[in-house]
């Protein structure tokens, strides 16, 4: 909990589900990543929380970003961003977006197969690509194996490729997988692009980014590395595998998401019912609660990401294990049934449980919208999205 959510839940006592971010913490978060990778180009992957009071507070920072779609492209511009600290870094985009893309002037595009590659070349020409390799995932909570990347041999291949039909071959770019907990990941990754790089120097190609996406953790349930143990993993890394000055690297980039507004955000949801299922001893009871998998808690989905939940009883040493679940009428929308959670027994309907580290992927994964005058619109089941409140 931060002071300034604190205050604001005490004094204006928001109907829940609702999540309350606090922009000061993104701005610290910001702060320790620029220090540690003064070498490196920050893009806010702004998929983990699209948020104009959060764009607007990184754009004044000297962010840059990282875009899926023209709408997030848009959104990013009408801060003040300019086209050329944007990235359309989706490898999947439909030939319209690319030349919309285009003709608002961003020229840094990614791609990871022929087909998207030929997409390029038409509505794109001259712009600068990179493209995505194929990456397991080693230890992250949500690994990206399979939807995204090509090998490395076809990567080596596209950007040849590139060259020969009007495109810039900018780069390779890799994704390590959301929340990964094992920094030697970056190493296994960078050595990986170094070779791609040699290769295609013996092609008279010189490419100039490495991109190293994003997969910095947050801290949920379980403890994380530190943000040093991954600066000193890469620092190491690029210095072992290209033999170069730090002055001399490729241009790295960043496109932290998770780990820049992750902790800066708290979800307050009201206990709707606890019960029990039988009469045995030793069966847990269900926790009801009126956020859910489609309102805000997403992420839970098959328990990868195990949410932190604070009570008001938390000096209460007398415990119960509890399933928790949601009030929405589907058996599906149950976030943990393996997952071992315990809660106090003096946690009674009515009260308000802390969900922590809400900040990404909670309100840009929720079903349902709010209009311009704040009515709720959509929704599982008719109920609406969590609000967002922003101190």
């Amino acid at each position: 909990m931060t002071a300034n959510i604190t205050k604001f839940f005490k004094e204006h006592k928001p109907t829940t589900p609702c999540i309350i971010i606090d922009l000061e913490k993104i701005k610290d978060n910001y702060g320790k990543l620029r220090y540690y990778f003064d070498f490196a180009d920050i893009f806010y992957a702004v998929k983990a929380s699209p948020g104009v009071h959060i764009l607007e507070t990184l754009q004044k920072l000297g962010s840059n970003f990282d875009c899926a779609s023209i709408p997030e492209i848009k959104s990013c511009l009408s801060v003040g961003a300019t086209p050329d600290q944007i990235s359309f870094g989706n490898t999947i985009k439909k030939e319209s977006d690319i030349k919309e893309a285009y003709d608002l002037g961003v020229r840094m595009f990614s791609f990871d197969s022929e087909q998207e590659l030929e997409k390029l070349a038409r509505s794109a020409a001259g712009s600068k690509v990179f493209c995505r390799i194929l990456w397991e995932g080693g230890q992250s909570d949500w690994s990206l194996s399979k939807k995204f990347g090509c090998s490395r041999e076809m990567c080596v291949d596209l950007l040849t490729k590139a060259r020969d039909i009007g495109l810039v071959p900018y780069g390779v770019s890799v994704h390590v997988g959301s929340q990964q907990r094992d920094p030697e990941q970056y190493y296994l990754a960078i050595s990986a692009i170094s070779e791609i790089f040699k290769t295609l120097t013996r092609e008279n190609i010189e490419l100039q980014l490495i991109n190293l996406g994003g997969g910095f953790p947050c801290e949920y349930k379980d403890s994380i590395p530190s943000l040093q143990e991954y600066f000193n993993q890469i620092e190491d890394s690029m210095e072992s595998c290209f033999s170069l000055e730090k002055s001399e690297w490729p241009r790295i980039i960043l496109e932290p998401g998770r780990s820049l507004v992750g902790n800066s955000g708290i979800l307050f949801t009201e206990v709707v019912l606890i019960s029990q299922k039988n009469y045995e001893k030793y069966e847990p009871n269900w926790l009801y609660l009126d956020c859910g998998l489609w309102r805000g808690m997403t992420e839970a989905t098959n328990e990868a990401i195990k949410y932190r939940f604070v009570t008001d009883y938390e000096d209460d040493a007398d415990t119960i294990p509890m399933i928790i679940s949601s009030q929405s009428c589907d058996s599906a929308d149950t976030m943990y049934e393996k997952s071992y959670y315990c809660f106090p027994k003096s946690l009674k309907i009515g009260d308000i449980i802390r969900v922590m580290s809400c900040g990404a992927y909670t309100s840009s994964y929720s079903a349902g919208c709010y209009d311009n005058s704040g009515n709720a619109y959509g929704g599982f089941n008719g109920f609406p999205p969590p609000k967002v409140f922003y101190v």
